[in-house]
């Protein structure tokens, strides 16, 4: 009998804190974490507020929803399911080749034809999928991780979207 009344005890308290754990969980939503991060800079394999590579800038992110992701683009795009362009919701993973070999670039869908990430030389920004000068040429496809709080994802968007030919030149540092 004590076993018993112990299991239920224990059960009791692992349900409560699992309850706790999601409503804490709860608090952050797609759109508040990423609002948070627009105009952080590009920083190669960055993985912090300090700076972030493209994976690094996902990675970060879908950790504040609760789901570990490896931090390396190709990695990533094994997890999921795919979907195509025409259904993507806020909150899905868009891929890229950049590289002209594989998958090299990851930035997260968040409406609107539109999806954020870490480029090089800008830092965290929005970017049109539609962008006939570099991204849409390089689109690869996109993927949909299960995470609870992405069902209602509506990201507020802090800039303008911008096309690649749009942007001035930056000098590379030395």
């Amino acid at each position: 009998m004590r076993k018993v009344v112990l299991s239920l005890f224990m059960a009791g308290l692992l349900a409560m804190g699992a309850g706790a754990a999601q409503a804490a969980e709860s608090k952050d939503t797609l759109g508040e974490v990423v609002s948070d991060l627009y105009g952080t800079p590009y920083k190669s394999s960055g993985t912090s507020k300090k700076g972030f590579d493209c994976s690094g800038f996902t990675r970060y992110v879908f950790d504040a929803l609760g789901v570990d992701l490896p931090h390396n683009s190709a990695s990533q795009y094994e997890l999921g399911t795919e979907v195509a362009r025409k259904d993507l919701q806020p909150g899905d993973l868009v891929f890229f080749n950049t590289n002209g070999r594989s998958i090299s670039h990851v930035g997260i869908y968040i409406g609107d034809g539109t999806f954020v990430h870490s480029e090089s030389g800008r830092g965290v920004v929005n970017t049109k999928l539609s962008d006939p000068y570099y991204w849409s040429k390089r689109y690869v496809g996109a993927k949909r991780l299960s995470v609870p709080v992405l069902a209602k994802a509506e990201i507020p968007k802090k800039e303008k979207a911008v096309q690649a030919a749009s942007l001035p030149e930056k000098p590379a540092k030395k």
